[in-house]
């Protein structure tokens, strides 16, 4: 890959320019907006449109094959949930850029180690505030870069000292910690515990404003709404949207993730969840602000920012690398 890239336009910082180029450092996935390259370098011209890399802050990598994910335009995921050996074997090329959480911890018996998918290894029970920081030690030796809880009210739970001695644990090494929250009196307990993060929009309920809005001011949900029927309306997608939309009002961020794994999701980027966020809200300048990070996206025919059309076309979006061919 050559140290400058230019397209037709570059969609940065929330607006689309003309006349900006990218300075690249492939290996760390940066890239700065220029507006002069050095005579002496070289620089690649694109048509289209270049943006930051769109990242689904939401996979479970065991489950899904990645290669075919980043073909699909995505150029980082989050593991929530997987085996730590097999997750550190991903951080390769032609892959999606890989942040991993590690094992799920959980109370013993429970979600999702009762699940038929869960591979052994993707889970640990831990029941007191040693064995807390013990597991969370011993994600962040193995890699991990946040933590994952699952607090699911179909069956045992981590008492609320638990999980927060995980996140207590988790902060001091500056870990953030994300919650799978399911069922009644879960996100008041992830909310209660310090945990940083929803792994999903919550769906069972609609929750009450007073913890809407304490939730606003701290934590950032993870979108996952495709789940919710897959592209068909459900009453979960209903309540999710509108536990989102009310979210957004009280000034609550969300990450775009989609829970890749769970069931026909789209593998690559999702506009049925790009729509679902434009149905809780959000524009499409939003959106991106939700889903982007490290490396660089190129969208061949151009971004185009009318709602109607915004899904589509950024579903066309490619990982750019060096297959990526200059205009001649």
């Amino acid at each position: 890959m050559t140290s400058y890239v230019q397209a037709a336009t570059l969609w940065w910082d929330g607006r689309l320019r003309t006349g900006v180029a990218l300075r690249l450092d492939p290996a760390t996935g940066t890239a700065t907006p220029v507006t002069e390259v050095p005579a002496a370098e070289s620089i690649r011209t694109l048509p289209g449109t270049l943006l930051p890399g769109l990242v689904d802050a939401h996979v479970h990598a065991g489950l899904v094959d990645l290669a075919t994910v980043r073909a699909g335009g995505i150029a980082g995921v989050w593991d929530l949930g997987g085996v730590p050996s097999f997750l550190a074997g991903l951080t390769q090329p032609g892959l999606p850029r890989l942040r991993y959480a590690g094992p799920f911890l959980i109370a013993p018996g429970g979600y999702p180690s009762d699940r038929a998918w869960a591979t052994p290894g993707s889970w640990r029970e831990i029941d007191s505030a040693a064995q807390a920081t013990e597991a969370v030690d011993e994600a962040a030796a193995m890699g991990a870069t946040l933590i994952k809880v699952t607090a699911h009210t179909g069956g045992p739970q981590l008492r609320l000292f638990t999980m927060t001695a995980v996140v207590d644990a988790a902060h001091d090494r500056g870990l953030p910690v994300a919650v799978h929250a399911e069922g009644p009196g879960t996100v008041a307990a992830a909310y209660e515990a310090g945990a940083d993060l929803l792994a999903h929009t919550p769906w069972t309920e609609p929750l009450d404003r007073g913890l809407l809005r304490a939730c606003a001011e701290r934590m950032r949900w993870i979108s996952t709404l495709d789940i919710h029927g897959w592209g068909t309306p459900t009453p979960e997608l209903v309540t999710a949207v509108g536990n989102l939309r009310r979210f957004l009002e009280y000034g609550g961020s969300v990450r775009y993730g989609t829970d890749l794994g769970n069931g026909p999701l789209i593998p690559g980027v999702n506009p049925r969840e790009i729509r679902a966020l434009q149905s809780a809200g959000l524009t499409p300048n939003d959106i991106l602000a939700a889903m982007t990070g490290p490396d660089v996206t190129w969208i061949p025919a151009g971004l185009d920012l009318d709602p109607a059309r915004f899904a589509d076309v950024l579903a066309t979006a490619r990982v750019l690398d060096d297959t990526v061919r200059p205009r001649h």
